[in-house]
């Protein structure tokens, strides 16, 4: 059932195409819009990010350790390593006197060319706060330090935060737990699958914390999308299509590798959820605009931000236009 969504041309020849699913659900979980399978199973990767935070918010990290808005979009985040992405993290291991070493992510230089060209040039070494997840991880060190939980074993998919944090990923996704498939992401810690309908509802509920239940749980979520919104820089970072969408304030949106991608409108009361099956992330901002076009969203800065930031011509090294990546699917509306 898989569906292409986008093909690059170079020249007049289609040299890749790309497919995948996409859907859209409403309020009441109801497919409202769907191309290829909505039952697709996929690991959320990062794009589980805004929900892995919740059990932390809930149980007072930010008041125990004095942490603000920027500590919680840091544990929102898949950061670049740009230097107010390592101001942040700097911070809020000194705030909750956490050893950067007892993260189980490894060493790394930071992924944004500028950063690292910058960290090399200076004869600077790798560190485990330059990977992509600290903020994540750091996020479930504090919950561990004020929760007097094991810390050695904290990423163990059987260790309590991490069973607090599948408890609340199914409870947003209306997802059962035993429909979830179970993995390990690359920094380590637990990642966990469901079908792709289930993650744009929990997106939806992103969006519009007002139809969570537990009132903790939707106090929490209103932090974690202000602080989103707030600083949209550093859930991502300079050129991605996630942060770009951020600026919308209407808007929750969060990538992850591999290809997966949630992202909801408030006013709209749709959540989305896609997969790219080759596992490319550049594609992203080609689909999610395409989205945007196609259910005429009202906000037209926003699609024409993103075309600013993330222009369709495929340009080679010298900086000429060399061919054009395009959305090649049509949704289909589901009444």
């Amino acid at each position: 059932m898989e569906q292409i969504l986008v093909e690059e041309y170079r020249g007049p020849i289609v040299e890749c195409v790309h497919r995948g699913h996409i859907c859209g659900v409403g309020l009441d979980g109801a497919l409202r819009y769907q191309l290829g399978d909505a039952d697709y199973v996929a690991y959320l990767r990062s794009a589980g990010k805004p929900f892995q935070a919740i059990p932390a918010i809930k149980r007072g990290i930010v008041e125990a350790f004095e942490w603000d808005e920027r500590a919680i979009a840091l544990m929102t985040s898949s950061h670049r390593g740009e230097p107010f992405h390592v101001e942040t993290l700097e911070g809020m291991a000194s705030k909750a006197g956490l050893d950067e070493e007892r993260l189980v992510c490894l060493p790394a230089y930071p992924l944004h060319s500028g950063a690292r060209e910058r960290l090399i040039r200076d004869q600077g070494a790798k560190r485990r706060l330059y990977h992509n997840c600290a903020g994540k991880h750091f996020g479930a060190l504090a919950l561990c330090k004020l929760l007097q939980y094991p810390i050695d074993n904290y990423c163990d998919p059987g260790h309590p935060v991490q069973q607090e944090i599948l408890r609340t990923l199914s409870d947003m996704a209306d997802c059962p737990v035993e429909r979830m498939g179970a993995g390990t992401d690359g920094c380590g810690f637990p990642v966990y699958a469901m079908p792709l309908k289930h993650l744009a509802y929990a997106y939806l509920k992103l969006a519009c914390p007002e139809t969570i239940a537990d009132a903790e749980t939707r106090e929490a979520v209103v932090r974690i999308t202000k602080a989103m919104h707030a600083y949209p820089e550093l859930v991502g970072g300079t050129g991605r299509i996630d942060s770009t969408l951020l600026e919308d304030p209407n808007i929750i949106a969060k990538g992850g590798f591999k290809g997966i991608f949630g992202f909801s409108l408030r006013n709209e009361r749709l959540g989305f959820a896609f997969k790219v099956l080759d596992g490319s992330d550049e594609e992203a901002a080609r689909i999610a605009v395409s989205i945007l076009e196609q259910i005429q969203y009202a906000n037209k800065s926003t699609i024409e931000r993103i075309y600013e930031r993330f222009p369709p011509e495929i340009r080679n090294d010298a900086g000429d236009a060399v061919g054009i990546s395009k959305a090649a699917f049509r949704l289909a509306r589901i009444d």
